[in-house]
């Protein structure tokens, strides 16, 4: 355990949930994905502020847990979670840099509005979808007719 100052700067605490992983997708930390929403002392209590990807994500209750694991071996002592449901998250909460995380993996993240998805391998639009429903809920399977690889595709929420 790390010894903690009687309260961390919230600019520390950010930086430490920046290595949480998305237990979905381990590529992205729940930072860079949007889901956390605020850090913020209470007096003498931590509070962060959580959004699910969606109502019924399975992965809610692991992300809580591993943040609460996280901030603990910092010294955090005194912490509170809250699910924030309004505004719902939205795909332009994930960070440039967790697209591109996304993309270095092979899941073609969510295109900007008004863009078109490319094959997150060959940067290719030529793309057809599968199925609506990739390896987890928030994904779709595409096929690049290019290089004919298979990938996921974040979908825009």
């Amino acid at each position: 355990m790390v010894a903690a100052t009687k309260q961390a700067r919230v600019d520390q605490i950010w930086d430490w949930l920046r290595l949480v992983p998305d237990p979905e997708i381990p590529v992205i930390s729940v930072v860079d994905l949007g889901v956390v929403r605020d850090v913020r002392w209470e007096r003498d209590q931590l509070v962060v502020s959580v959004t699910p990807t969606y109502s019924g994500c399975p992965a809610t209750g692991v992300i809580a847990q591993d943040i609460n694991e996280a901030l603990r071996a910092h010294g955090i002592e005194s912490l509170r979670l809250e699910t924030q449901l309004s505004p719902p998250w939205t795909t332009d909460w994930i960070t440039d840099a967790g697209k591109e995380r996304l993309r270095q993996y092979g899941i073609a993240p969510p295109a900007a509005r008004g863009e078109s998805s490319v094959c997150p391998r060959c940067a290719s639009p030529n793309i057809g979808k599968v199925s609506e429903f990739g390896s987890t809920p928030c994904k779709a399977q595409y096929q690049c007719r290019e290089c004919l690889e298979p990938f996921d595709l974040f979908k825009c929420i």
